[in-house]
């Protein structure tokens, strides 16, 4: 039986521990407080967890909040001028709804379901370096998902990735009940109420469950040096609270108006301090030579400015667990590790990491272009309410002007057509799909694939297929250009490469084996079914392009395939009925 050692109890480690153990591992969980401990003390971050991340808890059966957490449905975003009043104001639904449950709820209740796993132990212990040097020769693989004091430095920082030397914000929670119901904001719909003051900062507030209930979280952001730079004096709860409605009486007067009345749900129910965000090479070799593996916040640290990090770390503890998973018997190498982590970078990490840093820079012609036209285009508002559950969807229009302006004028003409182009997209994903990745050869030699679920068969005699790539896909020049490609009907256990070959990358192939088949097309293994087609025609679509390719050689080993439906991976089983 395989020995895991998790460092750390947070959302990614305790998230970890409990996905190994269902899956059989012996694992050591490692932390330096007790279930009881955690509920006594200070709240340890706001958490709203978006409803991508909270997927990867529901595949583990661990979020046990579905019913009592408040519903969270909707992004509201103010950018807020120079004399106080909003120069711009929208708001838009979120696919899924979002949740934020306490950390002391949450962990701690973690905490206790692992320890009514009957497999693995909890140590209480806050652990050193030379501790993970006995850990490390007790166990097969030990991750460490916490950066405590001198496991902070364990992790080198990566500089290339890390373009800040300090903290951008000052940061300031406040837990409270007792706040007023906005206007017009029906019950059950309440959102995240994002607030922008360029050179002064940010705040946010949303619902949350606590340890005693329902609440508020309040988010302060200030910019070093700024009027909302202002903590530095406050040394109790009371006084915490008390400067709170002090910004929010400046800054955010219809919002004081609503908390006037606010009290701190505890006396831990508030957070100061500032973050740094850093990335950090994931792979420490210990003075013997052995090797422990860093995730989360451990070696990805965020600002919350977009409340990614939970999401972050629920994502880590989902790639790790997998990858872990497939490695089998194998041995925990460096290289293995290295390869994990670079699986979670590509996959997730990269893109969080991009659209957090680029909020804590003045906004870009734009960005101020995007947000202003949230509030006339309501399927421009819903794309930036998605960038909070799913980062990957804001490439490349968020981060580049050019991609920017092709994206705006894409989204106005859809806005002057007949249908609701997002309330389409949701019908059209009622219809369950099998999920694929196409590849070919790029006439210069690379290797170039996608995900996509936009294949049928067509004729039998001659054998024909057809996918459709869409017209900004980055790759379709090389489809274009190559004179073949390769169908891969994914396996139920292969969601891993479907997230990678939909997610941008230099190289998707990184770290997957493939073989050469007709013209050079890279075939991957594992899948049910795979063809390869030569390209006999292609056909302009709209926003698509329909390739039609005659099959050539095909194989089909079976096994159970991965679905997608309503947005969301299944697995297909025989009907009952049958």
């Amino acid at each position: 039986m395989r020995r895991i050692a998790v460092i750390g109890a947070g959302q990614a480690g305790a998230q970890l521990a409990l996905g190994l153990q269902t899956h059989g591992y012996d694992v050591t969980l490692v932390t330096d407080r007790s279930p009881d401990e955690i509920r006594r003390g200070p709240v340890m971050s706001s958490q709203c967890m978006f409803d991508t991340a909270l997927q990867s808890e529901r595949e583990l059966g661990l979020h046990h909040w579905e019913d009592r957490a408040p519903d969270i449905t909707g992004i509201a975003l103010s950018l807020i001028g120079p004399h106080g009043t909003p120069e711009v104001s929208w708001r838009a639904p979120l696919d899924g709804p979002a949740h934020s449950v306490d950390q002391r709820v949450k962990c701690a209740a973690w905490m206790e379901q692992f320890a009514d796993g009957g497999r693995g132990e909890i140590v209480l212990h806050e652990v050193g370096v030379n501790d993970l040097e006995w850990y490390a020769r007790t166990h097969d693989l030990v991750v460490v998902s916490t950066g405590k004091g001198e496991l902070s430095r364990l992790f080198p920082r990566n500089a290339e990735l890390s373009p800040y030397d300090g903290p951008r914000r000052a940061l300031a929670l406040t837990y409270v009940t007792g706040t007023a119901p906005r206007e017009g904001e029906a019950k059950g719909e309440a959102a995240v109420h994002y607030r922008m003051v360029p050179g002064v900062g940010e705040y946010f507030s949303f619902p949350a469950l606590t340890t005693t209930g329902p609440c508020d979280i309040m988010v302060f952001e200030g910019v070093p040096g700024g009027p909302m730079d202002c903590w530095d004096d406050i040394v109790t709860p009371e006084a915490h609270l008390t400067r709170s409605l002090e910004i929010l009486h400046r800054f955010f007067p219809d919002e004081y108006e609503r908390c006037r009345h606010a009290q701190l749900i505890d006396t831990g129910g508030v957070l100061r301090g500032g973050v740094t965000p850093t990335v950090r090479h994931p792979v420490a070799r210990l003075t013997s030579g052995r090797h422990v593996l860093g995730m989360a916040d451990a070696v990805v640290l965020n600002d919350p400015i977009t409340g990614q990090g939970s999401n972050n770390a629920a994502q880590a503890a989902t790639h790790y667990l997998d990858s872990i998973l497939r490695h089998g018997t194998a041995e925990f190498t460096p290289q293995w590790m290295q390869r994990t982590f670079d699986n979670f970078w590509r996959g997730w990490a990269q893109w969080a990491v991009g659209w957090t840093n680029s909020l804590l820079t003045d906004l870009r012609p734009h960005h101020r272009e995007l947000l202003s036209a949230a509030a006339e285009i309501p399927s421009v508002a819903g794309a930036l309410a998605a960038g909070f559950d799913d980062p990957r969807t804001l490439y490349r229009w968020w981060f580049e002007e050019a991609e920017a302006h092709r994206f705006l004028a894409e989204k106005r003409a859809q806005h002057a057509a007949r249908f609701n182009g997002r309330e389409l997209r949701r019908a059209l994903g009622q219809y369950a799909t099998g999920v694929t990745v196409v590849t070919a050869r790029a006439p210069d030699g690379r290797n170039v694939g996608m995900t996509a679920n936009s294949f049928t068969s067509v004729s039998l005699d001659p054998p024909l297929v057809l996918w459709c790539p869409g017209k900004n896909a980055p790759s379709l020049p090389d489809f274009t250009d190559a004179s073949h490609f390769a169908v891969h009907v994914l396996a139920a256990d292969q969601h891993h490469l479907s997230r990678q070959f939909a997610t941008p990358a230099d190289d998707k192939f990184r770290g997957t084996p493939t073989t050469p088949g007709i013209a050079g097309t890279p075939l991957l293994g594992g899948a049910v079914a795979r063809f390869q087609c030569r390209t006999v025609q292609r056909l302009d679509a709209g926003d698509h392009i329909i390739f039609l390719g005659e099959v050539e050689q095909y194989e089909a080993d079976g096994g159970t395939p991965l679905v997608f439906h309503s947005g969301y991976y299944h697995v297909a089983t025989k009907h009952p009925d049958l």
